[in-house]
């Protein structure tokens, strides 16, 4: 059970912070402002015509199969894990739905709510910075 937990954990990791961004350009994380307020951030990549690296068809639909499959998979998991009465295993398979789920939840939210790209979220984050850094440091003045 344990192994499975760290392998689904590893999996949740990978496909959240490497594979998503690589293979179709989309990634999401939370970010906690200075107030310790929590914004969840979705963000797509556009390609230009200069960027070389272009999202493949085959890598995407691999991708997407992949992402919508696994969580399926763990449902029916849960299904079969309760009516045969294995609630010591109704635990592994829970962690499977809410993981699986989450990166499922968090590439939607991206690829249909974001349409910002990776340079101008950057861009306006390192704007608001600089400026916060500028004022702060004229009212200590």
């Amino acid at each position: 059970m344990v192994t499975i937990i760290l392998l689904l954990s590893c999996d949740f990791w990978a496909v959240k912070n490497v594979t998503g961004r690589l293979m179709v350009g989309l990634r999401w994380w939370n970010h906690i402002d200075e107030d310790g307020k929590s914004h969840w951030v979705f963000e797509s990549r556009k390609a230009s015509p200069q960027e070389n690296k272009t999202v493949s068809e085959a890598e995407s639909r691999i991708f997407w199969l992949g992402l919508i499959a696994c969580p399926v998979l763990w449902v029916i998991f849960a299904f079969s894990a309760l009516f045969s009465f294995r609630v010591k295993w109704l635990a592994v398979v829970i962690m499977g739905v809410v993981l699986q789920g989450a990166n499922l939840y968090g590439y939607i939210r991206c690829k249909v709510g974001s349409r910002k790209n990776f340079t101008s979220m950057a861009t306006s984050y390192l704007g608001k910075q600089f400026l916060r850094q500028n004022t702060g440091e004229d009212q200590t003045s």
